[in-house]
């Protein structure tokens, strides 16, 4: 018989909106099975410095509507030890806390994974992340808001590029994945999108200045993945390529930064997050651990952390051939 009676719940890593709608879905389904919840505060950090709240339904109210997160989020570097997940051990056991989710992107499901084996702890994650770039789930909470709020952007960029007949590149987050950017791309009528996944960055850019701008455009927009870690890449690196190698194009550059994370979550999100905040508790209840919850063809699925975090999310191939033949 499942012996779980208390529930932890955390965010880490960079806040997603819907985060909170997650949040609210662990709580209220825990509470109305009879399991107690209970909030921690800045992630592995605050679990580390037992920074945790018994949650009531009442602490979840007019929440799901709020980006960022009720339980704020840190980075922690005293959890990447082996000491410090002991830490946090003792205090969760002081505590009472039985189980853990984990509300986050790669690194905080890694941390999540390292947690549990070594302490032999019920470990749920749930994917949060705006990249988009967890393996096993066909979306993750905060893309859809993300995306629409670049869509949002790039309609706004448009008229001043059209006004001053200019080439913008418009950065978008997704320094490993481009699924932002694509995405994007497309919902926009974008001219070209620049993806880590696609590693011809050269023939990319050649290959829109003769199709876009050499024959009938004044102005167009390129979505840009941020720069890699590196320093590599990014809008700044092929707006400065162009302005050398096509210097009778003006050019100007805008990057979106943290704008993208911020704001309500859709509708989409909302309801995404209910139902793996839901999800999470089902697992714990059927004695799953090391999973994190998914969604693949409307379906929910359990995804071993070692999949999620070690295989990398394929982009779909096909989506650079849309841009490709409706941005003539």
């Amino acid at each position: 018989m499942n012996s779980v009676k208390c529930i932890g719940v955390l965010t880490s890593g960079g806040d997603a909106p819907g985060m909170n709608a997650a949040i609210r879905a662990v709580t209220r389904t825990a509470i109305c099975r009879g399991i107690k919840v209970k909030g921690i505060y800045r992630g592995y950090e605050g679990l580390i410095n037992d920074e945790i709240k018994e949650f009531t339904t009442e602490d979840v109210s007019n929440i799901i509507q709020r980006g960022g997160t009720i339980l704020k989020t840190a980075r922690s570097k005293e959890f990447m030890t082996v000491e410090g997940r002991q830490k946090a051990y003792e205090v969760m056991k002081a505590e009472g806390i039985d189980a853990l989710v984990v509300i986050g992107g790669n690194g905080s499901i890694t941390g999540a994974g390292l947690f549990a084996r070594e302490h032999n702890i019920p470990c749920i994650g749930l994917p949060g992340t705006i990249d988009n770039d967890l393996y096993g789930t066909d979306t993750t909470i905060g893309y859809d808001t993300a995306l629409n709020t670049i869509v949002e952007c790039v309609d706004k960029i448009r008229d001043t590029a059209t006004s001053h007949n200019r080439i913008f590149f418009v950065e978008v987050m997704g320094r490993d994945a481009g699924f932002l950017a694509q995405n994007s791309a497309i919902a926009s009528g974008a001219e070209a999108a620049i993806i880590p996944e696609d590693d011809t960055d050269v023939d990319q850019l050649e290959k829109f200045i003769s199709r876009g701008i050499r024959k009938t455009k004044n102005s167009s927009i390129v979505i840009v993945s941020e720069s890699k870690k590196d320093g590599s890449g990014g809008a700044m690196h092929y707006a400065e390529r162009v302005m050398t190698e096509y210097p009778q194009y003006e050019v100007r550059v805008s990057i979106l930064g943290h704008l993208q994370r911020g704001g309500c979550p859709t509708a989409a999100d909302r309801i995404l997050a209910s139902r793996l905040g839901q999800a999470a508790v089902d697992a714990i209840q059927e004695d799953q651990r090391n999973v994190m919850i998914g969604i693949r063809n409307d379906e929910i699925v359990y995804v071993p952390f070692s999949k999620s975090i070690k295989e990398d999310k394929p982009i779909d191939r096909k989506l650079i051939r849309v841009l490709d033949e409706l941005s003539i």
